[in-house]
C-alpha cells in the first residue's frame, strides 16, 4: 500500500516538501489554514538578490503540486492525535485527515512593530514596515505618504524586533538587512531624487552576491548607512518623522527629518506552531522556534517519532534555503516511510 504523510503549512516549505514526497512515491495531503498555498511569498514584489518577481518563483512553486497530492485550503488544524501507528489530524471545520507520518511546515509570523512605541508604529502616519513597502511596490502605484506626496527622505530601521532584548528576541532574523538593501535600491529606482538612509546595528550580508547589492546600493545609488540604532522618533505639524540616532562610528548624536519611515521587522515564531507543537509535546527552543532531534545532525526530525520539520519554524532562513532544507526533511520522511 502507498504510504501516506500529512503535510501541514502551505507555504514554500510546505509545498516543496509536498511535492517531493509525492515524486518519491508518497501520497500527499496538505493542510493551509489560509485561502490559498504560497505563504508570506504573496506578500513580497520582488526578491534579493537578483530583483527577480516573486510571481515567477510562486509559478515554479505550484507548478509542482501533482495529482497525488490533495491539497485543502482554509482548515486550521485544531487536534493531532495517534491511533494504531497513524496520525488523525482534525481541522476546526471537520475535515479529519489521516497519515503515517507528519510534516510541519508552519513557517513563521513577522514582529508587530507597535510593540517598539519608541518607533511610532500604529501612532505616527509616515512610519509604515517593510511589507507594507513591499505593497506599495507591488501594486504599482508609487510610493507616497499617508498625505499623497511623493517622499523626498526616506529612512530605513534594521533589526526591528530582532537582536532586541527588550521585546525578548535575542537572534538575528537573518533576511532584515538584504530586505532593507533591496527595498532601499527599489525606492530609488521609483524616486531617483530621493535621500535614503538606513540606521542599522551592523549589517549581515550572508549569502551569496548580498555584500555586491550593499556596494551597489552606496556606489550606483548613493544610499547613506549610518550605524546607529534609533533611540526615538516623535511626529512634526506636516506630518513628517523627526528621527534621533546616535552615529556610533563618528560618536555624535544626529537628528534627521524623514518624510517615511520604514520599519524592517523580523521573524516570530508562528502561534500556528507553537499549538501543533503542544499538540505533539514537541519542545520549543529558548528563542521560541522549534528544536530538531539534533541541531547538526538531525535538523529536519522532530523530538517525535514520524514528525518531521521544514522551513522556518526551526528559525530565520531565507527563500533559497528553504527549498533545499524542505527537499531534505521529504527525503528523511520518505525514508522513514519506507525503510527497505
Amino acid at each position: 500500500m502507498m504510504k501516506r504523510g500529512i503535510v501541514i503549512g502551505g507555504g514554500i516549505a510546505g509545498v516543496t516538501a509536498a511535492s517531493a514526497l509525492a515524486k518519491l512515491g508518497i501520497e500527499v495531503a496538505l493542510l493551509e489554514k489560509e485561502p490559498e498555498v504560497g505563504g508570506h511569498l504573496r506578500n513580497w514584489d520582488r526578491l534579493f538578490p537578483s530583483r527577480r518577481k516573486s510571481t515567477e518563483v510562486l509559478q515554479f512553486l505550484t507548478k509542482q503540486i501533482n495529482s497525488t497530492i490533495s491539497i485543502h485550503t482554509n482548515q486550521k488544524v485544531v487536534s493531532i492525535q495517534e491511533k494504531h501507528g497513524h496520525f488523525v489530524v482534525e481541522t476546526e471545520k471537520g475535515l479529519i485527515v489521516e497519515g503515517d507520518s507528519i510534516l510541519l511546515a508552519t513557517g513563521f509570523e513577522l514582529f508587530d512593530a507597535s510593540k517598539k512605541e519608541e518607533y511610532g508604529y500604529g501612532i505616527y502616519e509616515n512610519v509604515i514596515t517593510s511589507v507594507e513597502l513591499e505593497r506599495m511596490f507591488q501594486d504599482g502605484k508609487g510610493i507616497l505618504t499617508q498625505q499623497g506626496t511623493i517622499p523626498k527622505r526616506i529612512g530605513f530601521i534594521h533589526c526591528v524586533g530582532s537582536r532586541d532584548e527588550k521585546v525578548g528576541h535575542l537572534y538575528c532574523s537573518k533576511v532584515c538587512c538584504v530586505t532593507g538593501v533591496k527595498q532601499a535600491i527599489e525606492i530609488k529606482e521609483t524616486i531617483p531624487e530621493a535621500e535614503v538612509f538606513g540606521f542599522y546595528m551592523d549589517l549581515r550580508m550572508f549569502d551569496r552576491y548580498f555584500e555586491e547589492m550593499y556596494f551597489e546600493a552606496q556606489q550606483q545609488w548613493g544610499i547613506n548607512f549610518i550605524r546607529g540604532r534609533l533611540s526615538e522618533c516623535s511626529e512634526n505639524p506636516d506630518h513628517s518623522i523627526l528621527v534621533k540616532v546616535e552615529d556610533t562610528l563618528t560618536s555624535r548624536p544626529l537628528r534627521m527629518t524623514v518624510d517615511l519611515l520604514v520599519l524592517l521587522v523580523g521573524f516570530i515564531p508562528s502561534a500556528e506552531t507553537n499549538q501543533l507543537a503542544s499538540m505533539l509535546e514537541i519542545p520549543i527552543g529558548e528563542d521560541g522556534f522549534l528544536e530538531p532531534v539534533d541541531e547538526h545532525t538531525l535538523t529536519n526530525s522532530a523530538q517525535h517519532p514520524g514528525v518531521f520539520l521544514a522551513g522556518a519554524l526551526k528559525g530565520p532562513v531565507c527563500i533559497s534555503e528553504t527549498f533545499a532544507d524542505a527537499r531534505a526533511t521529504a527525503v528523511q520522511m520518505a525514508a522513514y516511510l519506507n525503510p527497505y
